[in-house]
């Protein structure tokens, strides 16, 4: 337990170590043309494999938008995207979508109980702590420590990018923090929590 709160800790000072622009929510709503395609109306994608981003923290979407254009966080095709776009482009387009409301999936009986299970009690005897620790009860996440809300995400999107943390495909988390969670989880239980977080809120 020590080492999680240390961690948390420790992450939370680095990922507000860095100051971001404000975000105008107008002027992101005018860039967002282009984010339609794949994001949906008002960030809420109606493609699985594409995540929904409405509703996200502003902090959190900047962070992912700049770790794309360096190269932190893998995405060919968000590489490309971001290329074209400036520290206020992100900015504003992160302002947007955070003001944006996310819709809700509905979850499959037979993953209720074991999605429910470990996003609110983790598996202790694999060391696998509560998701809800740090992405809240409710999966709103903690904007001011860029932790992602996780209410409503696809199913499909989550359990890729748990498989991608698990197989350290996806670098981009504090201190490598997603990665050790990911690896200690089981196929089932990543399928599980990523069901159940679909239709959390």
């Amino acid at each position: 337990m020590r080492k999680w709160l240390g961690a948390i800790v420790v992450g939370f000072a680095i990922s507000n170590s860095s100051v971001f622009a404000m975000g105008d929510i107008e002027a992101g709503k005018a860039k967002s043309a282009s984010c339609v395609e794949c994001h949906g109306e008002g960030g809420n994608s109606t493609e699985p494999l594409f995540p929904k981003i409405a509703g996200q923290g502003q902090a959190y979407l900047f962070k992912q938008l700049m770790d794309f254009a360096s190269g932190a966080r893998e995405g060919v095709f968000m590489a490309g995207i971001v290329s074209d776009l400036s520290e206020q482009d992100m900015a504003d387009l992160s302002a947007y979508y955070a003001s944006s409301t996310p819709t809700l999936d509905t979850v499959p009986d037979e993953l209720l109980a074991l999605g429910q299970k470990i996003y609110r009690g983790g598996n202790k005897e694999t060391g696998v702590p509560a998701c809800m620790a740090c992405h809240g009860p409710s999966g709103a996440g903690v904007p001011a420590a860029k932790w992602p809300a996780l209410s409503g995400q696809h199913a499909t999107y989550t359990e890729l990018q748990l498989e991608d943390f698990a197989n350290d495909m996806r670098r981009n988390d504090v201190n490598g923090m997603m990665r050790d969670i990911a690896a200690k989880m089981s196929e089932n239980e990543r399928q599980a929590v990523s069901a159940y977080i679909s239709g959390l809120h």
